[in-house]
């Protein structure tokens, strides 16, 4: 079924409906479907249809009931397939999006079928059941929030990075500007954070093989500038630097915390030293407390002439929430978060210090002995001419993106739907270049979307873009995450349209 929210209880094992205010369901899992019939999967079906009038008041009357008196379990009796009447502990919960009322109800078995009540039991439902019903409610008010909040900081981050891309270095409010692009990064991290919350499973998706030294170039940017006055930076990338696979968005965090921790060590007159280089072992390593087994990495230093750490916390570092800083902002959480990246990426972390001298931080991370491009481009190399239809339910990031693209000499499309989508690409006589596409949306989903402009346009290609929902390993689409900055987006399009 098709809804603009994405569901995530599709594959619960219980019967599962998300209904609209309208009293529309727009979404059924599978054992729904099992339960009610095939009607289901149509995404027209109204509540009344399967409401047992055994409730005594109708579906609308009932749901109105519940807004002004909410309860977490009620007993109902719905119309299951082959013509019985089933009874139903029942556990609602409700949310809004996009001035839209939704609510989830989720369906103990029929009291008939369940297993003989034991202590505890409420309404045939065990204790375990109901509260896996009521993490379930969370994890998909979670998902929910993580992919409005990641559409209006993409505008937010889209349109601040265009501005700081054509200001002049020493233009009065760029410092501001660039502070709020941090501030939007730090709430992009929050969005992330609630997005992998509301995932029930881990992330499977292979990473792909990229250069960090364009990662590195914009963690420093984020500090350079602001701190310009008492710090100075000199970042001395290796050229030819190996391929590595990673998580763009999380090692980005984890260098901006060894950036931040690095400009909080200094008081005055600093210099932070940032280099990246090549290292290849025969044979296995040690760099302090870090043991490296033999093999090629990628290693990051990131060096501070700041007040260093002493001795006795050196080995501590890394503990959640040890920190010796007094400002109750500082949760001891920041180098715990950068060991937790790094070593999920495979790789590992070593701090050397002295008091009073700096500290030195050294990120290995394995690679292949192959040259990747560094993805750092200039503006004049990011212009082009192509046609792009930009498809987004969002009309924020439609604006953003047909500004920025714009700005960069592209010729702009958008819709707001896939079936309008579909209505400028059968009007047009002159193909579109590129489709960029969001992979949540109402009626017609983006991977629905891009199946139909591939076979009536092959040529044409695609860019994936969204919050949450990933695309398949076999899918051919590029894919760019939300939220993403100006130049993020220009580089996705400029190699979309070369490949």
């Amino acid at each position: 079924m098709k809804s603009d929210v994405a569901f995530v209880l599709e594959n619960a094992g219980w019967p599962a409906l998300l209904v609209n205010q309208t009293g529309s369901i727009v979404r059924a899992n599978q054992a729904a479907v099992k339960m009610f019939g095939p009607s289901l999967e149509g995404g027209a079906t109204l509540l009344s249809n399967v409401w047992s009038p055994d409730n005594g008041v109708s579906a609308d009357q009932f749901m109105a009931q519940w807004e002004r008196s909410p309860t977490a379990t009620v007993p109902l009796k719905f119309r299951v397939r082959g013509g019985g009447v089933g009874t139903f502990s029942v556990s609602i919960c409700s949310f809004s999006r996009d001035g839209q009322r939704f609510f989830i109800l989720q369906l103990a078995e029929p009291a008939a079928a369940a297993a003989p009540a034991v202590a505890g039991d409420t309404k045939g439902m065990s204790e375990a059941q109901a509260q896996k019903q009521k993490l379930d409610c969370a994890l998909q008010l979670a998902r929910t929030v993580s992919l409005d909040f990641n559409n209006a900081l993409t505008s937010i981050l889209g349109h601040t990075s265009l501005v700081l891309s054509q200001m002049e270095a020493n233009h009065p409010w760029r410092n501001s500007m660039l502070e709020v692009e941090k501030s939007a990064a730090k709430a992009a991290e929050i969005a992330n954070d609630l997005g992998t919350f509301s995932r029930q499973e881990k992330e499977s998706r292979p990473q792909p093989s990229g250069n960090l030294n364009s990662i590195l170039e914009r963690s420093v940017e984020i500090f350079r500038n602001s701190e310009a006055q008492r710090i100075s930076w000199t970042v001395q990338p290796e050229r030819k630097l190996f391929s590595t696979k990673f998580d763009e968005a999380k090692l980005q965090q984890a260098f901006v915390k060894i950036l931040e921790n690095g400009v909080q060590a200094i008081s005055a007159n600093g210099r932070i030293t940032v280099q990246t280089r090549n290292v290849e072992l025969n044979e296995p390593a040690q760099d302090r407390e870090l043991r490296l087994a033999a093999g090629t990495y990628v290693c990051v230093e990131i060096t501070d002439n700041g007040c260093g750490i002493p001795a006795d916390v050196l080995p501590r570092i890394f503990e959640p929430f040890f920190t010796t800083k007094k400002s109750p902002a500082h949760r001891g959480l920041g180098l715990a978060l950068v060991y937790g990246i790094v070593t999920n990426h495979g790789g590992g972390v070593a701090v050397s210090s002295q008091p009073d001298t700096g500290t030195s931080v050294r990120v290995y991370l394995p690679a292949e002995k192959k040259i990747v491009r560094d993805s750092s481009v200039n503006s004049k190399e990011l212009t082009g001419t192509q046609t792009i239809l930009m498809v987004d339910d969002e009309d924020l990031l439609l604006t953003m993106g047909d500004t920025i693209l714009s700005a960069y000499g592209y010729r702009v499309l958008t819709a707001n739907s896939g079936q309008k989508a579909l209505e400028i690409l059968s009007n047009r006589d002159t193909p579109v270049d590129l489709l960029i596409t969001d992979l949540v949306m109402p009626a017609m989903s983006g991977r629905e979307l891009a199946e139909h402009v591939l076979r009536v346009s092959p040529q044409t290609r695609i860019l994936a873009t969204s919050g949450f929902v990933r695309p398949n390993q076999d899918e051919d689409a590029a894919y760019l995450q939300k939220p993403f900055t100006s130049q993020e987006l220009l580089i996705k399009v400029k190699t979309a349209l070369a490949d």
